[in-house]
């Protein structure tokens, strides 16, 4: 999201028409009056959202609505992703220690996480296929493991991604759902200025803030949006990698296990 571009269309149509208004005010005949007793001195963010159109209330709302999930996410998968990375470096840990596919199925006990699953579906696929190893070999084996371990994977990834896409949207639509916003609150502005017969500063200047106010808030909801899906784009990314390091770990096992199955026959022959 190039928010420099972002910031020139949303500014660039209000400036345009601010400095139309001022220039049109100077071409009025001598003697214009302009009533500004009921005018709203009260520019607070509150005050401009209370004065606002409801359009642009409703654009304002949504908005701030769209910042609250944002939080709520950045909470949510901070909580999540910290604690699957720490279950998986705690099996990975394991399975570079153990000797065999068994040991670290001991070894890992009741603990429970992607990477048990992972030991616990290499165990299933041993267990099938023990009937025909002896007249089939290990090749077929080490495929299906792998299989296996490709597809929990991708769930697990996926699983993790839930909710960043929400992140993606806010980030990129946020800003032009507020310029939205911003357009609507400045033709309301011009509307005012048909019927009041001027463009005086005091009449121009409120409505021209409380539609800039929408675009305020679209720019608060993007920003953090989008720094909070590239902070957690670059979790998942590591513990993706710490995943394919333990899904590799027990490639290795099983291939071991074999290795050793193979072995022991001969030994005991000797």
């Amino acid at each position: 999201m190039n928010f420099r571009y972002v910031v020139s269309a949303v500014l660039a149509p209000a400036a345009v028409l601010l400095f139309s208004a001022t220039t049109f005010a100077q071409d009025l005949p001598a003697g214009t009056t302009v009533e500004i007793g009921n005018l709203p001195h009260d520019l607070s963010p509150w005050a401009m959202f209370m004065a606002a159109d409801i359009v642009v209330k409703g654009v304002m709302l949504g908005l701030a609505f769209a910042s609250l999930i944002t939080w709520i996410i950045l909470v949510a998968k901070v909580l999540e992703i910290a604690g699957a990375t720490a279950r998986m470096r705690r099996t990975l840990r394991v399975v570079n220690a153990a000797p065999s596919l068994d040991q670290a199925l001991n070894d890992m006990g009741n603990r429970r996480g992607v990477g048990a699953i992972l030991l616990r579906s290499a165990e299933d696929e041993v267990r099938l296929s023990l009937g025909v190893l002896d007249q089939a070999g290990g090749d077929g084996l080490k495929e299906r493991v792998s299989s296996r371990l490709v597809r929990l994977q991708a769930a697990a990834s996926r699983r993790l991604s839930m909710g960043t896409g929400i992140l993606a949207s806010i980030g990129s639509t946020a800003p032009f759902v507020g310029l939205f916003g911003t357009v609507w609150g400045i033709m309301n502005a011009f509307i005012g200025i048909s019927q009041a017969q001027t463009t005086n500063l005091a009449v121009v200047a409120p409505g021209i803030a409380e539609a800039l106010l929408a675009t305020a808030i679209g720019l608060v909801a993007a920003i953090p949006a989008v720094v909070v899906y590239n902070f957690f784009s670059r979790w998942i990314a590591g513990y993706k990698q710490v995943l394919g390091d333990t899904a590799a770990g027990i490639e290795r096992l099983v291939s071991r296990d074999l290795d050793y199955r193979h072995v022991a026959p001969r030994t005991e022959q000797a």
